[in-house]
């Protein structure tokens, strides 16, 4: 693969599109890359940009069965040329939709809500939570993110570091596989202290006279870091939920639509049934829609206390693009294909470990795994240095990929669920010939 193009013209004007986003956009707007990429074109796993360079696209769950898949495309125009209309209209595409998106989950999530966004999406759901349990308490995890609205967002403290003089939200201790604890010497260990940071949350929720709503939770830990954790983690996680009288939001964005491998939903993967799903960006393959799954009796005891609606969350060309989108998962097969090339991935990077040390561990599921860069002192301590230059590297090279985690230091590999192992090859070619000129 030729490395990106990196010429003076291109810089140039790279540097002017920037100026222009900055001025008609605002300063500080979030880009990916010390060299940002303009991108023209998408087919599959690839994109192109201006100049005509092609980049292995191996971050990504947007378009999640292939940039531009021609099924959805077809389905999104088809339904745009016929009609497009506010979502309080009688339609039949929300309802096979939701007949067919609820055929994927147990039959205790039987009832669809669809919205724009994932933020949208967690949103709906904490006040679906407090209506049905009557409680306001909110518990997240101390790195977490789940959207932009101005409630989520107040939760988010991955951007906002922690939760200010707010009471009725608190936080449980992020699980970390890798980076233990003094006195931790396995998973379990890990998970106990875990499991007592929660019920201090729930403590101190109960004791302000907020009681427990919701755990809003990612059951994959992606932003975390995708920690791997012991049998029953999530059994014990429910029980002592359930117990304060609180339901588990299951925010699925990231870890759904078998992204996994092992099963549809990260909840699944994971052993457990939450409350409430939520759903976002690979919903309809990169048309903007979202929704949240639940209980018949949830949606009953919200649609009973909130004259809830959205313009466009639900309308025909949505629910087309979510229906294709779920059909092309289904019928090409990509949450197996996701387990088979994820584990072949992990195999390869596992190998590259063995040759560069600074590959502290690799962990990850299906097409959702990346590899924690450490620095040369035998302790373990993250080198998100490293990180940065890499995954820079890896762009100039034709690679997108990124960094998550605590420490932002975790390679986070999460491509089109088409991803093949033949892409996976070229991926950690590319990986290789990097590791060699930085480390």
């Amino acid at each position: 693969m030729p490395p990106a193009n990196t010429s003076d013209k291109a810089n140039t004007e790279t540097a002017a599109m920037l100026a222009r986003r900055e001025r008609l956009l605002g300063p500080n707007t979030p880009i990916f890359y010390d060299n940002p990429v303009h991108l023209v074109r998408g087919e599959g796993v690839w994109v192109f940009d201006n100049s005509g360079n092609r980049y292995l696209d191996c971050y990504n769950n947007v378009p999640h069965v292939g940039h531009c898949h021609p099924e959805v495309v077809e389905a999104i125009a088809s339904q745009t040329s016929t009609l497009n209309v506010h979502s309080r209209y009688l339609h039949d595409n929300i309802l096979n939709y939701a007949e067919q998106l609820t055929a994927t989950f147990d039959t205790s999530l039987q009832c669809v809500l669809l919205t724009c966004t994932g933020s949208e999406a967690n949103d709906v759901a904490i006040r679906m939570a407090r209506s049905a349990t009557g409680n306001k308490g909110v518990i997240v995890t101390d790195h977490n993110y789940h959207g932009n609205t101005n409630e989520v967002m107040s939760l988010s403290t991955l951007l906002m570091h922690d939760l200010g003089q707010r009471t009725d939200s608190q936080t449980m201790p992020t699980p970390d596989s890798y980076h233990l604890l003094d006195g931790e010497s396995t998973l379990q260990d890990m998970a106990n202290r875990v499991l007592a940071g929660l019920d201090v949350a729930i403590d101190n929720l109960q004791r302000d006279g907020h009681g427990v709503a919701a755990l809003l939770v990612c059951p994959i830990f992606a932003n975390e870091g995708f920690p791997n954790l012991p049998d029953g983690f999530f059994t014990a996680v429910k029980k002592r939920i359930n117990a304060a009288g609180g339901v588990i939001i299951a925010d699925e964005v990231q870890s759904g639509f078998g992204r996994c491998g092992h099963a549809m939903w990260g909840h699944q993967h994971a052993n457990f049934i939450p409350e409430i799903v939520t759903l976002g960006k690979p919903m309809g393959n990169g048309y903007p829609v979202a929704g949240v799954v639940c209980s018949a009796d949830i949606m009953h005891q919200f649609r009973t206390h909130n004259n809830y609606f959205n313009t466009f969350g639900a309308n025909p060309v949505a629910c087309a693009a979510a229906s294709a989108t779920l059909n092309v998962v289904q019928r090409e097969n990509l949450v197996e294909n996701a387990l088979q090339t994820g584990t072949h991935a992990q195999q390869q990077l596992a190998q590259l470990a063995n040759r560069y040390p600074v590959i502290g561990d690799i962990r990850g599921s299906g097409l959702f795994f990346g590899g924690e860069l450490i620095k040369a002192t035998g302790q373990r301590d993250p080198d998100p240095v490293l990180g940065k230059t890499i995954i820079n590297a890896m762009r100039n090279e034709g690679v997108l990929m990124g960094l998550i985690g605590r420490f932002d230091n975790l390679l986070k590999i999460r491509p089109p669920m088409p991803f093949s192992v033949d892409d996976a090859s070229v991926l950690f070619e590319t990986l290789e010939k990097v590791l060699r000129r930085v480390c």
